[in-house]
């Protein structure tokens, strides 16, 4: 069986604020979004709650328009936010959540076509029996990528796909894609997993997918995509990280108990493996990165994403002993990722003429098990 792990940055369409040249000309918008969302979201908006908004929605481009902006649109569907009048400018009229439905919502627009297949020829190219799917835009999505996309490039579809929304509005979701003779099995989403303090743990979700093979044996498989370090303070950002791999670590135990020992945890991590934030998941548990096993394919370059550097290692594939002992090989398929600033730093799909054409900055990772 082939496992592998793929951030492929969406498929088709994607956050407009994330399908930019570089993270830090979006991430201001990202910042100020989830800014407002959260103060729309209080029971009653005081005096600098209502001018806090209105600097944001200037900041936007919303403030004389509700789809004036470049980057997001207002949506107002019952009641109001906002009264505009040419006399006295905008303002905000409701005074609390209850007092209109609606929300901040960030505009889409479609994946280059380049991109996307460069993302198919890269899933052709690794062949998985199982692929976690990062980022991606909905189930629909993988259904359209699996059934006309990659056939069209030579590629075989998946019989099973399969995502639940997560927490993410942006449409940067998690899933997977199975081929028969496996089947899909048992699914739990944590969508609704809290802290103590009663916050939302993961950003996206930790779905368990359990994998039933022809032996009768089952793998499960847990998909990640842990907080980035694009926006928010730094220890905000580890702190977040750091409740999602100790929650993944209580899950990977409970299936423990439950007498579950083939489990893969795999996904963007978004941080090093010597990082305090990945401790509870890499340090505290019988978890092993597939990378230190003596069959992987070193191809010198530690990381997996941009230019494969140390630092740039996010993506994981973590195997529970018995699988790591089952492990014949493994690596790391770059040829969808543009390296470097010429795209030269190792061989490119020749459909790559710019950097707007990669699949993804992300390196899809991938692992053989004998079950």
């Amino acid at each position: 069986m082939r496992i592998a792990s793929y951030n492929v940055e969406n498929l088709f369409t994607r956050a407009r604020a994330l399908n930019l040249d570089t993270w830090e000309e979006g991430r201001r918008t990202l910042e100020l979004h989830a800014e407002m969302t959260s103060l729309l979201g209080k029971s009653s908006y005081s005096s600098a709650d209502k001018s806090r908004l209105l600097q944001i929605m200037r900041a936007l481009g919303i403030e004389k328009k509700d789809d004036g902006g470049r980057f997001v649109t207002l949506r107002q569907n019952r009641g109001h936010l906002v009264k505009r009048s040419r006399m006295f400018g905008t303002s905000i009229a409701a005074n609390g959540r209850e007092d209109w439905i609606g929300w901040l919502e960030l505009k889409s627009e479609v994946v280059d076509e380049h991109a996307t297949r460069n993302t198919a020829q890269v899933v052709r190219d690794v062949a998985p029996d199982v692929l976690a799917v990062v980022e991606t835009e909905g189930r629909n999505a993988l259904l359209q990528f699996s059934d006309r996309l990659l056939p069209a490039i030579g590629g075989e579809r998946f019989e099973h796909a399969m995502l639940i929304d997560g927490n993410d509005e942006r449409g940067i979701d998690v899933g997977l894609l199975a081929r028969a003779p496996l089947e899909l099995g048992w699914m739990r989403s944590h969508v609704d997993d809290r802290t103590e303090s009663g916050g939302i743990v993961f950003s996206r979700d930790c779905p368990e997918f359990s994998i039933w093979t022809p032996s009768g044996a089952s793998v499960w498989v847990l998909v990640n995509h842990f907080k980035s370090k694009g926006y928010g303070t730094k220890a905000a950002s580890d702190q977040k990280r750091w409740l999602q791999a100790e929650a993944v670590r209580q899950i990977y135990d409970r299936l423990k108990r439950e007498g579950a020992t083939m489990v893969a945890v795999v996904g963007d991590l978004n941080d090093t493996p010597d990082s305090e934030s990945l401790a509870p998941l890499l340090k505290e548990t019988d978890l092993k990165d597939f990378s230190e096993h003596p069959a992987y394919i070193d191809d010198g370059r530690p990381g997996t994403f941009r230019n494969g550097t140390a630092a740039d290692k996010l993506d994981y594939i973590l195997l529970s002993p018995a699988l790591f002992e089952r492990m014949s090989q493994g690596g790391v398929w770059r040829r969808g990722v543009w390296g470097g600033k010429n795209g030269t730093l190792w061989e490119i799909y020749p459909e790559m003429k710019r950097s707007e054409h990669a699949a993804s900055d992300h390196a899809a990772i991938w692992c053989d098990v004998e079950i």
